[in-house]
């Protein structure tokens, strides 16, 4: 329920919701298990997984949502070497050639015999609504799969107007900056981590970790026209983590310090606890979230 990554979206329109109503909209997409003859599942689940009732968790107007899918493990190749071997038997035994139309009925064929003896996989991914801020966060480190949980929440709800975060200046620019003056804008600072890019693909790519980003050796590449892609920083005291040229925010990390103002809550009422870190959790996201836009000069109106 700590969220790890960030990847950002706003409201191009007036969007509001309550939990109510957005409970309401999810429960006809819900979450159901494959069956021997599904290859896929995808659906919403209990915002806080077993220790919830709800497909919605709120808090000061901060809603937590959850989405849960299911994979039949099915390898490409198992299904060609079935198939192939199908194939290769009724040439033999009709001396004639199979053709594709009957390829790949015998493909299906296989798929569905093989479907049921196969292993399946479950995820999730979770987002989280600030509708008085006219954001959309999800945690997930993958663009794709973001927008897989998008479109899912688009049908439960008729329409989803949203678009990527994007600020007035690019991102890359302002991170090779911070990095040639030796210091983030408060309340950031600058760890140890970066990758740098050159603006041809000729130029190449050069990676630091745990590694004085102040040496010379990494400033000389500034020089030479390279710039800050990734860079890893930190939040006040409580979150460290990577931001991304594309305005995704990669490898949240909580501080223990940070997280233990919960551990005296109903220590044995593991709900209690859950909500509590999510309020907590949800709160200092926020935070990062509106602190980056401000330290970043601002979001792109023009964008919407």
């Amino acid at each position: 329920m700590w969220f790890k990554n960030l990847t950002l979206y706003r409201f191009n329109k007036p969007f509001t919701v309550t939990p109510e109503s957005l409970e309401q909209a999810l429960a006809g997409y819900p979450f159901t298990p494959c069956s021997s003859q599904d290859i896929s599942k995808f659906g919403f689940s209990n915002a806080l997984g077993k220790l919830g009732q709800n497909l919605v968790h709120s808090a000061n107007n901060r809603h937590l949502i959850c989405a849960t899918k299911e994979e039949k493990i099915l390898p490409s190749q198992v299904i060609r070497e079935a198939l192939d071997e199908q194939v290769s038997k009724l040439e033999n035994e009709e001396n004639r050639k199979i053709t594709k139309k009957e390829k790949e009925a015998l493909k299906e064929d296989i798929t569905s015999t093989l479907l049921p003896r196969a292993f399946s996989r479950r995820s999730q991914i979770h987002a989280l609504l600030l509708p008085e801020q006219q954001l959309l966060l999800v945690d997930s480190s993958s663009a794709n799969k973001a927008e897989e949980l998008l479109a899912l929440l688009r049908k439960a709800l008729g329409s989803l107007p949203v678009v990527p975060v994007t600020v007035k200046t690019p991102i890359e620019l302002q991170l090779t900056e911070w990095l040639k003056q030796g210091h983030a804008p408060a309340p950031f600072d600058i760890q140890d981590e970066a990758e740098l890019k050159a603006a041809t693909e000729e130029g190449g790519i050069v990676r630091f970790k745990q590694q004085d980003l102040a040496e010379e050796e990494v400033l000389a590449h500034l020089e030479t026209g390279k710039q800050v892609h990734k860079l890893a920083l930190h939040f006040e005291q409580s979150i460290a983590f990577v931001l991304q040229a594309d305005a995704s925010v990669k490898r949240l990390k909580f501080a223990e310090e940070f997280r233990a103002q919960t551990d005296d809550v109903a220590g044995e009422d593991p709900a209690a606890k859950a909500d509590a870190d999510f309020a907590l959790m949800s709160g200092e996201v926020l935070a990062l979230v509106l602190a980056l836009v401000n330290a970043l000069g601002g979001l792109d109106d023009a964008a919407l």
